[in-house]
């Protein structure tokens, strides 16, 4: 298949996928001009709203000319980048480094896109393995991550001890449900999380999907259905709302934020807002079933080499990858964008500067990517599956059981 061909065909894999960022910026870059060691060299994030003042882009020219080269820097929503990614690369036109949300790089990486480690000669020996796997195909990796976020359990303490519950004894899923049942009796709310079905109540579904031992290669295990039933349950018993269906994790936030709730799935991009709802909160692991910190999914970018042309391009954008990506910027970097550090050096510089972080080290460490198991562009439809089968059981319209025996089926059709 054609480069043109792979590149048009990983669109409809992409719209599934896409996240969700601030507005967009619909300014276009120019060709790539000038050869390695000179010249301009494009950089595309999905950061638009840092402007050229920002310490972000500063950073990005910094690196360029560290490098040699001159940069010019475009920032566009996730949607809109990884649509003009494509378009780019079609056209043979494609940025040097691209900076793109990690379920979307198999697809980019399979459309024949991106170039390997292996061809940029870009270092990824620090790097966790459980991150670096989300720009892993096929025993290829395509670019490096530059942070990561993913979930927790936000708490509001004053509702917990009015419920006579300590949040150090939720270990797992009976423990927690013990905790949630005393909340409702004392006349409080439980639980709040993002059901909607799109990419984001995959998202949120994924650490119980995972944390009962389940796998995405077979969606109505009696693993996965465990998962659901945790969830159905909630909402028949009260200690989840049924608001949770249509919830964005922004929507769910606010929910936690009136006060009300005792606990809300969440992620690291909260914790400022957390420092304003006025009321004392903690933070603890997404428990598994069985006990132990469930595996959550991983979130945050990867940077990556569009294929080019001219190879000779390749050496001066190795230089601004490695300068971003570096444990000397990483600190800072993550710090701006709420990310945990891809590298252990850097995690612990962070947790030394902020104890908060401690939890969310531990999170990421226990996390995965949605891609990965070599799952590449799979992951995107059996994601949809997944929501669709988890919708159906929260609004009673299937039971858990057959609500995922019917995405299994769709799902295994869809991957072929």
């Amino acid at each position: 298949m054609t480069l043109s061909r792979r590149v048009w065909g990983a669109v409809a894999a992409l719209s599934l996928v896409a996240g969700v960022t601030a507005c967009s910026n619909d300014s276009s870059s120019d060709s790539a001009s000038g050869s390695s060691g000179g010249g301009t060299y494009n950089i595309w994030d999905p950061y638009p709203q840092f402007d050229d003042s920002s310490d972000w882009v500063k950073l990005l020219q910094k690196c360029g000319t560290d490098a040699g080269a001159t940069v010019k820097r475009t920032g566009y929503d996730t949607t809109d980048l990884t649509n003009k990614a494509l378009l780019a690369a079609q056209q043979g036109n494609s940025p040097d480094v691209l900076i793109i949300d990690n379920p979307v790089v198999s697809t980019l990486a399979e459309a024949g896109v991106l170039t390997t480690t292996d061809d940029t000669k870009i270092d990824t020996s620090a790097v966790e393995p459980n991150l670096l796997a989300a720009g892993q195909l096929d025993g290829k990796t395509y670019g490096i991550p530059i942070g990561a976020n993913t979930l927790a359990l936000y708490y509001n303490k004053k509702v917990l001890d009015a419920a006579k519950v300590d949040p150090a004894t939720v270990k797992d899923w009976t423990t927690l449900t013990a905790a949630l049942q005393k909340v409702k009796a004392a006349g409080k709310k439980g639980i709040t999380f993002s059901a909607i079905g799109t990419e984001e109540g995959s998202f949120q579904f994924l650490p119980w999907f995972w944390g009962s031992g389940a796998n995405l290669t077979q969606l109505d295990s009696a693993q996965a259905v465990a998962s659901l039933t945790l969830w159905t349950d909630w909402l028949k018993k009260g200690y989840a709302p049924n608001s949770v269906l249509n919830n964005t994790q922004t929507t769910s936030w606010q929910e936690f934020a009136s006060g009300n709730f005792a606990f809300s799935e969440n992620g690291t991009w909260q914790l400022a807002n957390a420092k304003k709802t006025g009321f004392e909160y903690g933070i603890i692991p997404i428990p598994s079933q069985a006990g132990g910190t469930a595996p959550a999914p991983t979130g945050g970018e990867f940077v990556t080499a569009p294929v080019q042309k001219d190879t000779g391009r390749y050496a001066t954008s190795e230089k601004i990858i490695q300068c971003l990506t570096s444990e000397e910027n990483a600190l800072t970097t993550d710090t701006t964008l709420s990310y945990v550090a891809a590298t252990k050096a850097v995690q612990e510089k962070q947790v030394a500067a902020n104890p908060e972080l401690k939890v969310w080290v531990e999170a990421v460490g226990a996390a995965k990517g949605r891609t990965s198991d070599n799952l590449g562009t799979k992951y995107p439809k059996i994601s949809e599956q997944m929501w669709t089968a988890f919708q159906a059981a929260l609004s009673g319209s299937k039971s858990p059981q057959d609500a995922l025996t019917a995405a299994q089926s769709a799902a295994a059709a869809a991957t072929k």
